[in-house]
């Protein structure tokens, strides 16, 4: 049942201001699921079937997120990339694809899972992404999940995406959500909101604000998540390493999430709670022409 959960939880990760500094557990946030298994939607994996009941990876309207269409045409930038989990749909679309990540074998990891897609052109490279170093204007789609929460200076770590975005690319952006992050602040171990993990928190007015002080026009904001704020609250009561086994909890939280998803109601209201406690919050924005 937890397969999903598994490689999700060996990524994505996330570009940090500076490199990762050795601990026992890195936790930086995870949310959502590999994107070739969600192919064949829905996904009958309970995590995959969340994903994309969220909006997550719809193969069948090109959506990399609801109202985030990845073409042929497009040159994606993916900063943050991780194991490559979200490029990888771009890639499948057949779209041109850059990836940054300040992990060099997070880098090593993502391009050779993208060999043999369709995609066409693959560019790794390795950065801390202050600056990124890439021309102006250069891509279609921009990309940057769970990555701002890490940063010394979000304002200045954005800037760079709208630097080297077109006139009129389309922007994806994600960070954990406050609510979610309430609760971590008091069940989680100190290190959390610690370098290299989670140094800002953002009120949905917090990053809005952000955005648009950026210079880009918000199109959309949405949150989602209730099953993985619920899965972070009880995962430090079971001192445990982000692997199985699971703990019994976990597996039985696992289970029930996934008997709701079956159930006549269950998508309103994994709606519902998604709206009252979700992991993350995601905006679409453009530049402007």
């Amino acid at each position: 049942m937890f397969a999903a959960l598994k490689r999700m939880l060996s990524g994505p990760q996330e570009v940090a201001a500076e490199p990762a500094a050795s601990t026992a557990t890195d936790v930086r946030a995870v949310i959502e699921p590999v994107p070739d298994a969600v192919d064949a939607a829905p996904a009958t994996d309970f995590t995959l079937r969340d994903a994309y009941l969220s909006g997550w990876f719809h193969k069948e309207t090109g959506e990399l997120f609801s109202g985030f269409t990845v073409a042929a045409e497009d040159h994606v930038l993916d900063v943050g990339c991780g194991d490559g989990n979200f490029v990888h749909f771009c890639a499948n679309q057949g779209a041109e694809v850059t990836f940054v990540d300040v992990d060099a074998d997070k880098i090593r990891e993502a391009e050779q899972r993208l060999r043999g897609t369709a995609a066409r052109g693959i560019h790794p490279l390795v950065s801390d992404a202050s600056p990124l170093p890439l021309p102006d204007n250069h891509f279609d789609k921009v990309v940057a999940m769970e990555v701002m929460e890490h940063v010394d200076s979000p304002a200045d770590f954005l800037a760079e995406l709208v630097r080297v975005g077109k006139p009129g690319a389309l922007y994806l952006l994600s960070v954990p959500d406050i609510r979610s992050e309430t609760v971590q602040q008091t069940v989680a171990p100190q290190m959390y909101f610690e370098k290299p993990n989670h140094i800002n928190i953002f009120s949905g007015e917090d990053f809005a604000k952000l955005v648009s002080e950026s210079g880009l026009i918000i199109e959309k904001q949405a949150s989602y998540g209730f099953f993985w704020s619920v899965f972070w609250a009880f995962f430090w009561t079971c001192d445990q390493e982000l692997t199985d086994p699971w703990h019994p909890l976990l597996e039985q939280w696992g289970r029930t999430w996934e008997t709701l998803l079956t159930m006549r109601d269950g998508p309103r209201i994994k709606q519902a709670l998604d709206k009252a406690l979700p992991k993350s919050q995601a905006i679409i924005a453009r530049k402007p022409l």
